[in-house]
């Protein structure tokens, strides 16, 4: 029975679907059959960063609305092999609820290794619908206030929801710009106001971000790959060194 994993944040901007794709690329070079599953209906951008965008006909709300069947929604992507994705719907307007998002992914958990849910930033409906069928979080933060208390809104949430397995991811790390800033004393106080175990940190790198722009994700290999690799042993239960041992912070 696949694991379901749903990434969110509490404010957009924090890279969450750069980590989900990262995530779901690390898992599969572990071998593991990776559904990633786009839930930011209105806004999708998944299928650009895996460069499948031109073979998209059907979506999410197509295979739950009974417009196609549920596998007609599932896209193979070509350069990765054993990751395949399902696209959110153009329009917001063809959000799915909760409840049926949950009967689709139980429905074909059994078929992947891990199922990758891409929530829409924030604690709304969609948030609430791409959270219904996980097992467990990943929070994306930036290192900074306004991020941190996204993170709290969504723990407080996803705790509602009885989702107790959840992890802090802190994205975009640059030393420098976190030491200048002097926010916070070091990273265990972000870590200590965020109030979530932290689970991986992912640096700044803009090769990441300019190859997922252009569709390029997993093709490649970045400086910054080696966080996501750490993050999906993590995940499958292995102990390599938290980035902020490589990072000297």
């Amino acid at each position: 029975m696949g694991k379901v994993i749903v990434l969110a944040s509490g404010k957009g901007g924090t890279g969450k679907s750069t980590v989900s794709v990262g995530l779901a690329v690390a898992l599969v070079k572990l071998n593991k059959k990776v559904l990633l599953v786009d839930c930011d209906s209105g806004m999708r951008g998944v299928d650009l960063m895996l460069g499948v965008e031109k073979e998209l006909i059907y979506d999410v709300s197509d295979a739950v609305g009974g417009g196609c069947d549920k596998s007609a929604a599932i896209y193979v992507t070509q350069n990765i092999y054993g990751l395949y994705m399902m696209p959110a719907a153009l329009s917001a307007d063809d959000e799915v609820s909760p409840s049926v998002l949950k009967e689709l992914i139980n429905e074909i958990k059994h078929e992947y290794d891990y199922i990758i849910i891409d929530s829409p930033a924030g604690t709304g409906s969609g948030f609430e619908a791409a959270a219904a069928a996980a097992d467990r979080a990943l929070i994306v933060i930036n290192p900074e206030p306004t991020s941190v208390r996204g993170c709290l809104n969504i723990r407080r949430k996803l705790t509602e929801m009885g989702i107790d397995d959840a992890r802090l991811v802190i994205n975009r790390f640059w030393p420098e710009r976190f030491r200048a800033m002097g926010i916070y004393h070091d990273i265990d106080d972000l870590i200590d106001t965020a109030q979530t175990q932290l689970i991986a940190i992912i640096p700044e790198d803009v090769q990441i971000a300019a190859i997922a722009q252009r569709g390029e994700s997993g093709q490649k290999s970045v400086p910054s790959m080696e966080a996501f690799r750490n993050l999906a042993a993590r995940i499958e239960g292995f102990n390599p060194p938290l980035a902020k041992k490589i990072l000297g912070i």
